[in-house]
């Protein structure tokens, strides 16, 4: 049974789980590995979830806050034996809830167009293409998402 914890970037699994995914992006980014790599700061990030089968930490996501009313989604990874099994879905969500609770009304994210698997998963999960915010603004090989939290219980 998957279990989520919520924590923060202190945590051991989260910074073991990221130093994977930073592993990951390394490859997949190619030559601009440090230049995104420059806006993932763990020590920023104050809301981590991770996610764990049989005890073994198998994904992380987190958000930081953006604005007033707007959560920028940092971090999603799950390790690659536990993918497609809905890992990254209950994740996402849970990070969704939780910036709900804190009255956070939208969630923005950005991720490279070779992450072919993570546009694909957010166009999924009702995400929108959005234009390129902060410093991604004019980098060609970012696509930036937002979504609009709901609050099933007020209605909205």
């Amino acid at each position: 049974m998957l279990k989520l914890v919520r924590t923060n970037s202190e945590h051991s699994d989260f910074i073991y789980l990221v130093k994977q995914l930073d592993a990951y992006l390394k490859v997949t980014d190619g030559d601009e590995h440090d230049f995104y790599n420059q806006f993932n700061n763990i020590d920023v990030i104050k809301n981590t979830i991770v996610a764990y089968f049989d005890n073994k930490p198998v994904g992380c996501g987190a958000f930081k806050k953006y604005n007033s009313h707007t959560v920028e989604i940092k971090r999603m990874f799950t390790i690659s034996e536990s993918r497609e099994q809905g890992v990254a879905s209950e994740i996402l969500k849970a990070l969704e809830d939780w910036a709900k609770e804190l009255n956070y009304s939208v969630c923005i994210l950005e991720t490279g167009i070779r992450q072919v698997e993570a546009v694909h998963f957010y166009k999924k999960k009702s995400y929108k293409i959005t234009p390129n915010y902060g410093q991604y603004k004019h980098v060609e090989n970012s696509i930036c998402f937002k979504k609009e939290l709901i609050n099933n219980e007020k209605g909205q």
